[in-house]
Formats: structure tokens, C-alpha cells, sequence
């Protein structure tokens, strides 16, 4: 990115850095390394793996930076190094600001520790006084809901325990950069959508933020900017629609499906209760278009004619009444498990209603289907009402099987318009 530092002043900036690990091919030859090694400048027992090469990066304040790539690729070391966990070996890296990190969430907990002590340990470490932890201490406690186990030891918790604790730590010290690792909400039901909305507020307050996951969708969604790291090299940075198809591109390449919206495993279907929304039924059905008297068919495995037949998705929900009203989404995958068109209630301006037990539905007809012949599936998403944080996810709700009748090639056919031109005039618009 490039910017006047004078005009908007960078609160990270990375110039050539570098990081790599020492990669050992046995156990012994980490001790010699540390026996023998100090004797001699040339002698090595190890290879070096550079998880980042040459990374030039700046961020400005309020830039919500997304960050994507494979395993492996480096993501994980750029946050790591950002949030000064980890030390470059090679170029100069600059942090302005305080800087709290959701990173491995709990991991700096001592367990024979209480909740109490590890509160005010880990709040320490990341900068703030014992002044202000007092000051924050109830806030913290009540934010994670865990006033009946602060006093115990943290061993006696659950890893979601945990995870309410040291996630309300690291978001109630204010920082100016506020650093996500694969994670937009953390926990169950209630407290998912709490944590989904202090990471909003950050948002919206104007702080740097820093996210990193594999949802493509997410990315576009929460982020102003985007880049990709592909073995630790820097391939892409700009707007988030432009990187992410660029690296949707590189994965489709490789005969890797890059599902632009979370996986079934990303999008857990959570059970009815405080602060959360699930389906309670999907129908796909399908009727021949033009003949509105006709039946609609509804089947789990439908038939259709390319062009032809009209699709219906009808989706129902159940969620908390508390909650404003969800987003619903449908996506239709190729049997290659890419998504090939999606759609929402969010983005065709539709806001749904729920009756007062929480209960709603919504309905969408695709007219005169327009994908080619194949085999399709339709995928449900049951988000928030800013079309970020999932509630449910149904993959693979219903089969479509496409029929055609010409030999037009492809996945979707286009409207189109053809006109004949006299020979010698020019191209019309």
C-alpha cells in the first residue's frame, strides 16, 4: 500500500522481513547443534524453512487487514510476528500502539492458576496496570459469564471455559490492533454472538484489525483490504473481492475447491437457545415455468429442464426472539463442491420477520433455471443480520439434475442478443 506517512501514519509496517525455523532431521542433532555449533560459524545441524520471505507491508489506522492463504503458507507467522510473540530474522517490522492478540486462545494460562490470577497475569502482559485491571475486573469476569468459577483453578475449566475467559482478557484492554486468527467468534450460542459483536464494535470504533481465516466470504464481508500469502511470499494485496478471487483462481488451478462461504465444519449447526438460530426445514421444489397452476414437485434428488422449469428453495428457522431477525442464504455447488452462484435476503434487500417464539421463514424461485446440464446442490446459510456470523449450515440440502435440450456448452446459459451485421459496417454497442 502506498501512502504518504506524513498524511495517515502506518500502525504496522513491515519492510523486508523475513522469518524462518530451524528445521532439525533428528532429535540428537538439536543438542549438537547447541553443543557444538557456537564452535564454528560454518558448522550447521539444521536446514532453514522461511515461513515469510521479503514481506513489504504497511497498515494504516482503522484498516481491517484480511488475510488468507493455504497451510503452511504463513499466515499464522505474520500475526505472531505482528503481535511480538515472534522475532524476525530478517528486515525491520514497526508496531504502533497496544496490541492484543487471539492467537491460541488460553494458551497463556497458567491451569493451577485461578481464573481470578490468570485475569490479572495475562492482562498484565498485555500492558495494562493493576490500577486498570481492577478497574476492568468485574466487566472481564461478567463479559465470560464465569462469576461462579473465577476463584477456581483454571484446570478445572473446560476448554470453552477457557477459551470465554481469555477471549474477554485480550478484548477488554482497548487496544488499537486487535489481531484474529481463524476465529470471528469463539464459544457456543450466547456467547458467540456476544464475542461477534465486541469484534464488530472494534471494527466500527475505528480500530486496526487483522484477520486471518479461510472463509473467503468472511473475508470480503468484514475487511476494507486483503492480502495473500502463498509460501511465504506475499502474491496479492488489495481490495478484498480482487485477492480473493485471484486466490480462488490459484486454488481452482490446483483442483482445490475454495468454497467462498464457511465449510460444514467451519459452520456448526448449534441447538435452539440463547443467542442462537437454526433451520428447522428446507424444501427445494421445482415446476415447469410458465404453468403457474401447476404442482410444485418436491423432492430431496430433482429433475430439471435448463431454461425451462422453475426452482423454489423454502427455507424455515427458529431463533432466539431476543435476536433481531437472521439473514438467510442459498448457494448453489458444482459437483466439484465449488460454489458456483450464491444469493441472500442481505444482498436482494429483503428483511425478514419473525413471529414471537422466534419463528420464521423465507422463500426464493430461480425462474427458468438457468445452469446447463450436470448435477448440482443446493447448500442453506443461516447468518446474523449483518450476514457474517453463522448460526447453521446445511450443505448438500437437495440434488439438482440439469437436462437440456441443445448443445450449448458450459455451466449457465446467458441471456443474450443476436444481431446481423452488413459486411463493412462497424461494430455496433
Amino acid at each position: 500500500m502506498s501512502s504518504d506517512s506524513r498524511e495517515t501514519p502506518c500502525v504496522v509496517q513491515l519492510a523486508g522481513v523475513g522469518k524462518y525455523y530451524r528445521i532439525y532431521a533428528r532429535p540428537r542433532d538439536r543438542l549438537r547443534q547447541l553443543l557444538l555449533g557456537g564452535l564454528s560459524s560454518r558448522r550447521r545441524y539444521y536446514r532453514e524453512h522461511w515461513a515469510l520471505k521479503n514481506i513489504e507491508l504497511s497498515i494504516a489506522p482503522g484498516e481491517v487487514l484480511g488475510v488468507i492463504g493455504r497451510n503452511g503458507a504463513g499466515k499464522s507467522t505474520l500475526l505472531q510476528l505482528v503481535a511480538g510473540t515472534l522475532s524476525a530474522n530478517a528486515g525491520k517490522l514497526s508496531v504502533r500502539g497496544r496490541v492484543a492478540a487471539l492467537l491460541e486462545l488460553g494458551s497463556g494460562f497458567n491451569p493451577d492458576f485461578t481464573g481470578r490470577e490468570n485475569v490479572y497475569l495475562n492482562a498484565a502482559i498485555l500492558g495494562l496496570s493493576r490500577r486498570e485491571i481492577d478497574a476492568a475486573f468485574a466487566d472481564i469476569v461478567a463479559f465470560s459469564g464465569l462469576e461462579a468459577s473465577i476463584e477456581q483453578p483454571v484446570r478445572t475449566y473446560s476448554s470453552g471455559m477457557t477459551m470465554r475467559l481469555a477471549f474477554s482478557v485480550a478484548t477488554h484492554v482497548f487496544p488499537d490492533i486487535l489481531i484474529i486468527d481463524e476465529a470471528l467468534a469463539v464459544g457456543d450460542g450466547e456467547f458467540a454472538r456476544k464475542s461477534f459483536e465486541r469484534i464488530m464494535a472494534f471494527k466500527e470504533a475505528g480500530k486496526t484489525i487483522l484477520f486471518c481465516s479461510h472463509s473467503l466470504y468472511q473475508v470480503e464481508a468484514l475487511c476494507s483490504r486483503a492480502i495473500w500469502l502463498d509460501e511465504g511470499e506475499l502474491k496479492a494485496d488489495g481490495p478484498p473481492a480482487d485477492v480473493t478471487m485471484a486466490y480462488s483462481d490459484f486454488l481452482a488451478a490446483r483442483s482445490q475447491p475454495a468454497n467462498a462461504l464457511p465449510s460444514p465444519q467451519e459452520a456448526q449447526t448449534p441447538a435452539a437457545g440463547a443467542g442462537k438460530a437454526r433451520f428447522t426445514g428446507i424444501t427445494v421444489a421445482v415446476r415447469p415455468s410458465g404453468d403457474e397452476n401447476a404442482p410444485w414437485s418436491e423432492r430431496p434428488s430433482l429433475r430439471v429442464t435448463s431454461g425451462k422449469d422453475d426452482i423454489a428453495v423454502h427455507l424455515a428457522f427458529a431463533s432466539d426472539p431476543a435476536l433481531p431477525p437472521p439473514v438467510v442464504a442459498v448457494c448453489f455447488l458444482g459437483s466439484d463442491g465449488q460454489i458456483i452462484s450464491s444469493t441472500s435476503t442481505q444482498l436482494d434487500g429483503l428483511d425478514l420477520d419473525c413471529d414471537a417464539a422466534g419463528r420464521g421463514a423465507a422463500r426464493v424461485v430461480f425462474p427458468r433455471f438457468p445452469f446447463l446440464k450436470g448435477n448440482y446442490w443446493v447448500s442453506a446459510f443461516l447468518f446474523c443480520e449483518r450476514g457474517i456470523h453463522v448460526y447453521d449450515h446445511v450443505a448438500y440440502a437437495a440434488e439438482i439434475s440439469v437436462r437440456q435440450a441443445g448443445l450449448e456448452q458450459g455451466i449457465v446459459a446467458l441471456e443474450r442478443q443476436w444481431e446481423a451485421e452488413k459486411p463493412g459496417s462497424s461494430a455496433g454497442t
